[in-house]
């Protein structure tokens, strides 16, 4: 998606490509929103695998089942969950290979219970990529208060069991980091 003044958001088929992810893969989107990532996750693993889209609004839970009807994504199932609780997440312990979060690290305020939370659903050795801001810009996404940097994002995955692995590019005004659970 390109902006007015030449720069590029995140673009889902683009930025997708770097989560490595199989055929068979079992993945979720904490924070799903309105789908931005449903068609690329969905396609990248295929008919054997499974995406979950996680979100605590329940109105887009709605509009996302509506969305994945529309696109015959039999292979995309919407959860209510709400990452800051504690089994808030209804996806079992250890099920899934990949997980990411997209613009949505700054809109959690109990960051620690949420990463363990969601570290809880990712197997051993599983994939965390994460997607958050860089700064606040032109009146999108959080304000420059509530913009958590790449160290502090990298520090709190860190200190909850994940190792960081590489940066990858998501974009002209976000981060993308890659972790590995312990």
């Amino acid at each position: 998606m390109d902006i007015p003044n030449g720069g590029r958001f995140v673009m889902p088929d683009i930025v997708s490509t770097h989560f490595l992810l199989k055929e068979g893969d079992f993945v979720a989107d904490f924070g799903a929103g309105s789908g931005f990532f449903l068609k690329p996750l969905s396609t990248a693993v295929g008919p054997t695998g499974r995406v979950y889209v996680c979100e605590i609004q329940k109105a887009l839970v709605e509009k996302l089942g509506e969305l994945i009807r529309g696109q015959g994504l039999s292979n995309v199932y919407t959860l209510w969950c709400d990452l800051e609780e504690v089994n808030g997440i209804k996806i079992g312990d250890k099920e899934l290979d990949v997980a990411i979060l997209v613009n949505t690290l700054f809109l959690i305020d109990q960051k620690d219970l949420a990463i363990r939370e969601m570290a809880r659903t990712l197997r051993s050795g599983g994939k965390f990529f994460v997607i958050d801001w860089t700064e606040s810009f032109g009146g999108m996404g959080p304000q420059s208060q509530h913009v958590v940097t790449a160290a502090t994002t990298t520090a709190l995955f860190e200190s909850n069991g994940f190792i960081f692995e590489r940066e990858y590019p998501a974009g002209d005004h976000h981060y993308g980091l890659a972790f590995r659970k312990i």
